[in-house]
């Protein structure tokens, strides 16, 4: 190829600068917010979850959920991207159920069937008793937590979300929540061996 040819291929029209690097391209980009529908369908599970694994009884949980999802409707265009929706969602869920604890007695109530297993195919008795029994013992253990135990352990074992998040939502450091995690364990360790044996002694 001639020198001409060459000065032609690396040519740039008048007045094009050079192009902007990925990077700053990436910085610039606005956080994309989904639409509230899509974000009430997707998590509605999750939310509702949350709540009872944090110790809202059947009886309170619609009321609870709906008041997450109206701070949800009104802040969602507020929402950054710092971390990712779901850790923003459950510290909006984590809110509002404290605010429910400082004005109601938990009460231990018969459980209602978790909205996940709608999706699925209809499991046959045995199953749907043997899911039940595990949903009874879990939140039976759960509610043996003390709270700043039982927050740590519902956010991080259970929702899996990241330590850093769990701390950041709960307002203490990354050690401080990795200690109160594994006191959770311990608890829940105990108490599961309790519910076991006490369960195999009815059978006899």
């Amino acid at each position: 190829m001639t020198s001409e040819g060459l000065d032609h291929v690396t040519e740039r029209p008048h007045g094009t600068g050079p192009r902007p690097s990925s990077a700053g391209a990436g910085a610039a980009r606005a956080v994309c917010v989904p639409a509230f529908d899509d974000v009430y369908r997707e998590f509605f599970p999750f939310v509702w979850r949350g709540a009872r694994r944090l110790g809202v009884g059947d009886a309170a949980l619609d009321d609870v959920v709906q008041e997450v999802f109206v701070i949800v409707h009104r802040r969602l265009h507020t929402f950054e991207g710092r971390s990712s929706l779901s850790t923003w969602l459950f510290g909006i869920t984590l809110r509002v159920v404290r605010d429910h604890r400082r004005h109601a007695a938990r009460r231990r109530e018969r459980e209602t069937v978790d909205p996940d297993s709608l999706h699925c195919a209809a499991p046959g008795p045995s199953e749907l008793l043997e899911r039940e029994q595990a949903r009874r013992r879990l939140h039976a253990i759960l509610d043996e937590l003390p709270d700043e135990r039982r927050e740590v352990f519902v956010m991080a074992d259970l929702e899996n979300l990241p330590m850093g998040d769990v701390a950041a939502l709960l307002g203490i450091n990354v050690n401080t929540g990795y200690a109160r995690l594994r006191a959770a364990r311990q608890a829940f360790e105990a108490a599961l061996r309790r519910h076991q044996a006490r369960d195999e002694w009815r059978l006899r």
